[in-house]
């Protein structure tokens, strides 16, 4: 049976969590889908892990996709360039109490949403053990883009997110950094007037590996599209000014 979800899950020495992670996806998902597992080097301790545990992923179907650069944001443009079915989702490496939700965002998809967002801040949502600096920002973008902005989410800047194969397809990511693009694609598609929707999601700070998450040196890049979000809203700038695939 054909794919109708790729699961893009950007990498960088998850060894330690990778087997968990995906063996909550073989439990809870029953969406017909792909693993692309998205990394930047061969010696990767996450995909030796793998593949010395063939019995702990028996029933899925991955993949393992090299990023010709370095750094997450060129590890999941490599796994969209990868993708082939009708929805993608970016799922962290370490996320192993989420799974659950990835057939209810599915569904949000194949009934017309163009996004859709795995929201930590409506409820039955929560965000648990976040240091406090990333917190407050975090919060306070998702409340300004929400409440002002009136961006169709209350959690904006969650990297954990579905996208369309039009989405990807038809809209050019113009982020060059960590996971910018995520927010990018967002507010190009409420520029659009493309459907967004949101199911609760949990998260949970890291107990092992690195997070690649650098609260400061991705500020302004946010910053960008937190603009942009307040320019669709209070400028009505057109449609037109969204960046399309092809275009110079």
């Amino acid at each position: 049976m054909d794919a109708r979800l790729d699961i893009v899950i950007p990498v960088y020495n998850e060894g330690e969590v990778i087997l968990g992670t995906l063996a909550t996806l073989r439990q809870h998902v029953r969406t017909p889908s792909r693993i692309l597992i998205c990394y930047d080097r061969p010696d990767d301790n996450t995909l030796s892990t793998i593949k010395a545990h063939p019995d702990q992923v028996e029933g899925l179907t991955i993949e393992f996709i090299r990023n010709p650069g370095r750094g997450a944001h060129g590890a999941i443009m490599a796994g969209f360039d990868a993708s082939t079915a009708p929805s993608v989702l970016v799922f962290p490496a370490d996320d192993d109490f989420n799974a659950g939700i990835i057939d209810a965002m599915v569904a949000k998809a194949e009934q017309g949403a163009d996004v859709v967002c795995a929201s930590r801040f409506i409820p039955g949502g929560s965000m648990v053990g976040c240091p406090w600096l990333k917190a407050t920002l975090v919060r306070t973008a998702a409340f300004t883009l929400y409440y002002i902005a009136r961006l169709p989410t209350r959690d904006a800047t969650n990297g954990f997110r579905l996208f369309s194969r039009r989405v990807i397809d038809s809209i050019q990511v113009e982020s060059d950094r960590g996971f910018c693009y995520s927010l990018e694609l967002l507010v190009k598609c409420h520029r659009l007037g493309w459907p967004v929707a949101e199911v609760p999601a949990q998260w949970i700070e890291r107990k092992q590996g690195t997070s690649r998450f650098q609260v400061l040196n991705w500020v302004p890049a946010y910053l960008r599209w937190f603009v942009y979000g307040f320019a669709t809203t209070f400028l009505l700038r057109p449609t037109s000014s969204v960046t399309r695939k092809g275009q110079s």
